[in-house]
């Protein structure tokens, strides 16, 4: 467990680091030919205050909010240190936030200054600017933010960054997150220091052995999640802490992730369930049109037995693998499960998935595949991780054990209650909404779960999205949701019921799945409106509704379903940027979908 931080803030490590070992490597960045190259600890220090001397000499002072809108890049990392070099909050924002979101965000947390990553957000911002008196400064990187502000702070002598620096302690506000939201208006979750000190030393301690994919490796880890989001904002900091090399990529999608994998080679990542899921589709799909699909198959069947008896034998409850499947995996790993690993960059032996659940089934292959992936739970509200999977004893379908120095509890009405130095403080300006979160220094979370016998958790849905049919039946959408979503063809899907009398399903599909699944049929391709009515691609997602009905009673089951033409988006208002579904406005944009299934 890592100690309680006494003093200072989370710019000074970068200072002592570069003091330390200033020729270490410390992050990789891509030049204007998409090459990696390498950043060390002395230069990011200098760029860290530099860019501090300018954001004092633009008049950004101790205290003061400063907002980071912007795609996951190398000076979004670069800003956040200055500003905390200097005892400034930082308050990121969505890049694919609408106006209202922006006015209401830099209004409530009473924002002096904005950096925004390209012409779009600037005039995003410009178009809400007149309702914000109290906005200062807008500078936007692809207009050279970086240079402008290190031109005006040349002039600042650097004992003036320090002496802010030194005025920052662990109780300092470090950042407010504003809760994406799936439903309501966003709230700014205030994380100290503190929290993210605790949180991230504390993984980094718990975790180290899983950085490294071979003793000796460099650690190095690309972080692709938004850095808005509180998970990615997590990885920033353990990685800068922990001396991990940290990398940035801008899209969180797998066609713009998988070639930044295979030239940054990561040892390990932190990602959510989807991009596991892709990597996994796609591999199936490239074996399919090669005509290995039957082999492929196997092999997953093989990963799956072989990591299975190594759980087993991990929780005293099995001998392991037999000699069979051992020669079974031995074999499948030189044919298969490489090309997975070579797909992900050649030296990932570790991952960690949070966001959302990942299916059992999925972790036990990328196990048996060689990727061991820790699935972890948490919030914004509790810095990110609050559990995670532990190295030694990973049990997949969970979300494993409480990180040290945190404490979980089940109500009796089966919502999760965590504790800990990583929980927030309260949320800005609003002691009743903080007061309905906080009770004596534990965290309600709103998420139902269960722990087992060993203590590992099991998230089994949300208070508030649990359905309760017109017959008084109560059901949690999650897990029916997620094992819908198991079908390599179904992109989406989301449960409803709630005041009816019976649970039905809008799915959505996977267009890039779908069109590989009829070229494999040998048939032309088809618009999305084709689709919805298309006999055997309904047989397929009945295929994968029948499979997830025989976990749930007959009352608990999906009796019909509707596909869509076209996937929710965030555009549209429909998932939150961490791609969460929101239920309701789900339901109202498809309210004449959801009649139709009850006719």
């Amino acid at each position: 467990m890592a100690a309680a931080p006494l003093v200072g803030g989370l710019a000074d490590i970068v200072f002592d680091h570069a003091e330390e070992d200033p020729h270490r490597v410390a992050l990789g960045r891509k030049d204007a030919d998409g090459n990696w190259r390498d950043v060390t600890a002395a230069v990011f220090r200098d760029e860290v205050l530099a860019l501090a001397k300018g954001l004092i000499a633009h008049g950004v002072r101790f205290g003061d909010r400063v907002a980071l809108m912007s795609r996951t890049r190398y000076e979004w990392t670069l800003f956040d240190l200055a500003l905390w070099t200097i005892g400034a909050q930082s308050v990121p924002v969505y890049p694919t936030s609408s106006a209202e979101q922006v006015l209401w965000m830099l209004h409530d947390a009473e924002v002096s200054a904005v950096l925004v990553e390209h012409e779009d957000h600037a005039m995003t911002i410009a178009s809400v600017i007149d309702r914000l008196p109290g906005l200062k400064r807008l500078w936007q990187l692809d207009a050279d933010a970086v240079a402008e502000l290190t031109d005006a702070g040349a002039e600042v002598e650097d004992e003036v960054v320090h002496r802010h620096r030194r005025a920052v302690t662990p109780e300092s506000v470090a950042t407010v997150i504003y809760t994406s939201g799936t439903t309501g208006r966003p709230k700014g979750c205030v994380l100290t220091h503190a929290n993210f000190m605790f949180e991230t030393d504390t993984m980094v301690a718990r975790w180290r052995p899983v950085f490294r994919s071979r003793p000796g490796d460099e650690a190095a880890t690309l972080l692709f999640l938004p850095l808005a989001h509180v998970f990615g904002r997590m990885v920033e900091v353990a990685a800068i802490r922990g001396r991990v090399k940290l990398g940035h990529q801008p899209e969180l999608s797998a066609r713009a992730l998988m070639p930044d994998l295979v030239t940054f080679r990561p040892t390990f990542i932190l990602a959510v369930p989807y991009i596991f899921e892709k990597v996994f589709d796609a591999a199936r799909r490239k074996a399919e049109a090669e005509g290995r699909i039957g082999p492929f198959d196997k092999a997953v069947d093989v990963a799956v037995k072989y990591a299975e008896a190594l759980e087993t034998r991990a929780f005293g409850t099995g001998p392991g693998p037999s000699a069979g499947l051992r020669m079974q995996h031995q074999f499948f790993d030189k044919v298969v499960y490489r090309k997975v690993r070579e797909a992900m960059g050649g030296r990932i032996r570790h991952a960690m998935s949070g966001g959302s659940g990942m299916e059992r089934r999925l972790g036990l292959f990328f196990e048996g595949a060689g990727v061991t992936v820790y699935e972890g739970y948490g919030l914004t509200e509790s810095t990110a991780a609050a559990t995670a999977n532990p190295p030694e004893r990973t049990r997949y379908g969970t979300v494993g054990l409480p990180i040290p120095g945190t404490t979980v509890h089940i109500a009796e009405d089966g919502e999760v209650w965590v504790h800990g130095d990583h929980v927030f403080a309260g949320y800005l300006g609003a002691p009743q909404a903080t007061g309905a979160v906080l009770r004596e220094g534990w965290l309600a979370t709103g998420d139902l779960g269960s722990l087992d016998e060993d203590g590992y958790l099991t998230i089994t849905g949300r208070k508030k999205e649990i359905l309760v049919t017109s017959g008084g039946k109560s059901v949690s959408p999650a897990g029916l949701e997620e094992r819908v979503r198991a079908h390599p063809l179904v992109a989406q899907c989301i449960v409803v019921g709630n005041d009816r009398p019976y649970i039905a399903a809008l799915v959505t599909v996977d267009q890039e799945a779908v069109e590989h699944w009829l070229v494999m049929q040998g048939r032309t391709p088809l618009k999305p409106e084709e689709l919805v009515r298309d006999p055997d691609l309904e047989l397929e997602v009945r295929r994968a509704v029948v499979a997830a009905n025989t976990a749930v009673s007959q009352a608990e089951s999906i009796r019909t379903f509707r596909i869509l033409a076209h996937p929710f988006s965030e555009e549209h208002g429909l998932l939150t940027p961490s791609l969460k579904l929101k239920r309701r406005a789900i339901e109202t944009a498809y309210a004449a979908e959801v009649d139709a299934l009850y006719r």
